[in-house]
């Protein structure tokens, strides 16, 4: 029997059936007989047995069960294909005909069941019947309006993001296409719960407004938060991610949601709002989405024409402190500028010396400055490396003394990274040379407070032993601050406390490092004697073995390469053992002029 014979006997048989008395059986042999016509390319005649008035209520119970193969065929078929035409005529008489809650299940399943190029092209075909049928739905539809756009997000989650313009241009997954699809189909939801805000007091309003603040928040925990956004002023009318973004803050500022949303974690939500605790049922995912949507108020200005200007720099930069934290816990490129920029923009905002150091007892003050020092230390990418280290000395300017000063103390001890504690060490000497130089000096940089941070600074970490290699940006900038304390602080004012310091100086750090240059100089001259006598008795230069140094295993080199690497760090020792012999001079001759 053909394909079509078995649809007609099967609709023969249905039409003098009442709707009750439908089987189980009835609906598989209409599937069944449904989908082998459209698979065989019979569209027309399935279109005809939909279309006709006689099988209303036999559409209306079983014609849900044909969206799957429906879907199928259209995207099987061309785009001009006339067989594809009569797809989406049937398609459309389901959406009418159907029962509405039977239908939204057969698309979202489809839509769920989707995977790869075709998830683009599933969502861009389904979202209008769609809509329509959540229309349909007319009151209680919030759950089924939350069910499909959270169903159609995570499908859109598994396309990867496109990074360059390029990839934006050509979008090849359709990604950026869907995402503004989705807001034109949200927008009918948007439009009621905006129109009943202050009419209504249905509970149904406020689900639906709950579901469209969920799906605002998934929106901008993914695509955004990776998107790249920071495009060049001429690239953003173009750009459609930007555009979703505007979209989104769009939808929350329609629903009257963007400030309490902005706010949440400060307790600043809306009294109104009867699910207080919403943002707690997902608080991981909703730390990410918060994150991003403080990024695109503050560093890219979506909706800040609607934002209060009340607040204080220093209020925002608070507020905005556990955002940072979470941008800068993550390693993608996208995500880490996010975080500076955010930073960066919290901290322009302040003048110099503004930040009262109390606000290093707030969370996210030390972490903050902590996570750039990772950015500068393990990030793979220069460019925000070097990004890390401007802001972190724009974060370091914001405070006042003391805050400064404490700053110093938790970078020496927790960096753990000799360039960044050498860096730190230039910091306070700079702040030294301010205190010295100001009638008013600062308590913090001169006296005790200061004998007590030289502690950190004016020692070898491990003595003697320590890698002096590894550690040698540390040193010399230790040496270069004890250098400038014995020029600049005359002996008799004694305002750093240096000269009451020397026996404890000369113990804790001159000693051992002299001790350990004769150490390291000794090891290294004996690698390169022993690297010569091998290259004269194997007469062959080109040998490749490797070699460590400052603990690190370097790559195969010849002997050649190896040769260069000892004899550079020999150099270093130089250096190191001519800067202390400079400063022990200057010592010498002050304790000179004294006696």
């Amino acid at each position: 029997m053909m394909a079509t014979e078995e649809l007609q006997a099967i609709i023969q048989r249905c039409q003098i059936l009442e709707e009750e008395d439908f089987k189980g059986e009835d609906f598989n042999l209409f599937q069944v007989a449904g989908q082998k016509c459209l698979e065989e390319g019979y569209a027309a005649e399935v279109l005809e047995v939909i279309q006709n008035e006689k099988n209303k209520v036999i559409v209306k119970s079983m014609g849900w069960n044909l969206v799957c193969p429906l879907v199928r065929c259209i995207l099987r078929y061309k785009q001009e294909d006339e067989k594809r035409e009569h797809c989406l005529k049937i398609l459309d008489q389901l959406v009418q005909l159907c029962n509405p809650k039977e239908l939204l299940l057969g698309l979202l399943e489809q839509i769920e069941q989707t995977s790869g190029e075709q998830i683009s092209h599933t969502i861009l075909l389904l979202l209008q019947p769609l809509q329509t049928v959540l229309l349909k739905l007319h009151s209680k539809k919030s759950y089924s309006v939350g069910l499909s756009l959270s169903t159609i997000l995570n499908q859109l989650s598994l396309l990867p993001v496109p990074y360059t313009k390029e990839q934006i241009r050509e979008d090849k997954l359709g990604l950026c296409q869907c995402c503004n699809a989705v807001v034109d189909f949200a927008k009918p939801f948007v439009d009621e719960v905006v129109k009943n805000m202050e009419a209504s007091t249905e509970n149904d309003d406020e689900e639906l407004k709950e579901e469209l603040l969920k799906f605002c928040l998934k929106s901008l925990k993914y695509p955004l938060l990776i998107a790249q956004l920071d495009q060049l002023q001429e690239d953003i009318e173009e750009d459609p991610l930007r555009h979703f973004a505007a979209e989104i803050l769009g939808i929350l500022l329609d629903i009257k949601e963007l400030l309490p949303t902005l706010f949440s974690h400060r307790g600043s939500r809306n009294q109104n709002w009867d699910n207080l605790d919403f943002l707690d049922v997902d608080r991981k995912h909703s730390a990410d989405s918060l994150a991003c949507l403080s990024y695109l108020v503050f560093v890219q200005y979506f909706g800040i024409d609607c934002f209060p200007m009340v607040f204080s720099p220093s209020y925002l930069l608070q507020c905005n402190m556990t955002h940072i934290e979470v941008l800068l816990e993550r390693t993608e490129e996208s995500v880490l500028t996010k975080g500076l920029d955010l930073l960066g923009n919290c901290l322009l905002r302040m003048s110099d010396n503004s930040l009262h150091h109390q606000y290093l007892e707030f969370k996210g003050f030390i972490t903050a400055p902590q996570g750039l020092v990772k950015v500068m230390t393990l990030c793979p990418i220069e460019h925000l490396r070097k990004k890390s280290l401007k802001i972190l000395q724009l974060y370091i300017d914001k405070f006042d003394a003391e805050g400064k000063y404490t700053l110093f103390r938790c970078l020496l001890k927790t960096s753990n990274h000799a360039g960044v504690e050498g860096y730190v060490i230039q910091n306070i000497k700079n702040q030294i040379d301010l205190s010295l130089k100001k009638a008013n000096d600062s308590k913090w940089f001169t006296g005790p407070q200061l004998v007590s941070l030289l502690d950190l600074v004016l020692l070898l970490p491990e003595g003697a032993e320590t890698d002096l290699l590894q550690n040698s940006d540390r040193i010399m900038a230790s040496l270069n601050l004890l250098r400038y304390l014995v020029i600049k602080d005359n002996e008799y004012d004694n305002q750093t406390g240096i000269w009451t310091e020397l026996n404890k100086i000369e113990q804790n750090f001159l000693k051992p490092l002299h001790t350990g240059l004769n150490m390291s100089k000794a090891h290294y001259e004996a690698e390169i004697k022993s690297k010569k006598e091998n290259r004269r008795e194997s007469h062959n230069s080109k040998a490749v073995c490797s070699v460590t140094v400052g603990g690190e295993k370097m790559p195969n080199m010849t002997t050649e390469m190896q040769l260069q690497v000892l004899h550079s760090a020999l150099f270093t020792f130089d250096l190191i053992e001519s800067v202390l012999a400079r400063v022990e001079e200057l010592i010498e001759v002050k304790i000179k002029t004294i006696t």
